[in-house]
């Protein structure tokens, strides 16, 4: 079955990768500030600012089959060192913008027979990690609020959350600069490497598919084995 599928973010990172995995298939739409990289992919691009605009549905159809919200932040710091507004901006990015791209869409959500819902979380929500306050208090909410939204629209939609460990994005480009830090990353790991953006992306793709229609109010966990195991 073709899919209508939005992606909130996709020019870059797992974004960008799961457009790749998708686009051949289904018609995918990309809402996000640039389309750099998006050349080679036959997607329909919308710009977009998350926390500026208003998004422009005139491109969209009337039905969509699947919504992935893919902007983050990572902000690591002391709790100290963490001004209140970092926690606001956190907040902002990661949840209150992705409830207002809901709202906006819901309409087409709900005329699909059945719409999936993609969003992203941490594994630091799980796990208490040092120097994670507002970026886990941030991807705590969309936990809390996507089990809600699940709850409140089955059968009708599927509402799924995918928490990550560190993933070799730009995004977290800081925390990867030399081969070190990524020799000690990929050790915190039980299978001994950190995440690339193809990791998360199939289980996005999956999380879309018919394939999973039996799956909702989740978090699912792709961290290496970070979030359960314990390993020498």
């Amino acid at each position: 079955m073709v899919k209508n599928i939005l992606l909130i973010g996709g020019s870059h990172g797992i974004g960008f990768e799961l457009a790749r995995l998708l686009h051949e298939k289904h018609n995918v739409y990309i809402a996000s500030r640039t389309n750099e990289n998006l050349g080679n992919l036959d997607v329909n691009h919308i710009a977009y600012d998350v926390e500026n605009d208003t998004l422009d549905q005139s491109s969209l159809p009337d039905c969509l089959d699947a919504f992935v919200y893919c902007p983050g932040s990572i902000n690591l710091k002391p709790f100290t060192a963490l001004k209140t507004e970092t926690f606001r901006e956190d907040i902002e990015l990661n949840f209150i913008s992705l409830v207002s791209c809901v709202h906006q869409v819901m309409d087409r959500l709900k005329n699909s027979k059945q719409s999936s819902l993609v969003f992203f979380s941490t594994v630091a929500v799980k796990v208490g990690m040092p120097f994670h306050t507002s970026v886990a208090a941030a991807k705590g909410a969309i936990e809390g609020f996507a089990k809600a939204l699940a709850a409140e629209y089955a059968p009708s939609l599927r509402v799924n959350v995918i928490a990550p460990s560190l993933t070799d994005t730009t995004l977290a480009k800081r925390l990867l600069s030399n081969d070190k830090k990524k020799e000690l990353m990929d050790a915190r790991h039980p299978l001994k490497r950190i995440g690339n953006p193809e990791d998360i992306a199939n289980v996005a793709a999956f999380l879309i598919s018919d394939e999973s229609n039996w799956i909702t109010g989740q978090v699912l966990g792709v961290d290496g084995g970070m979030s359960t195991l314990q390993v020498r």
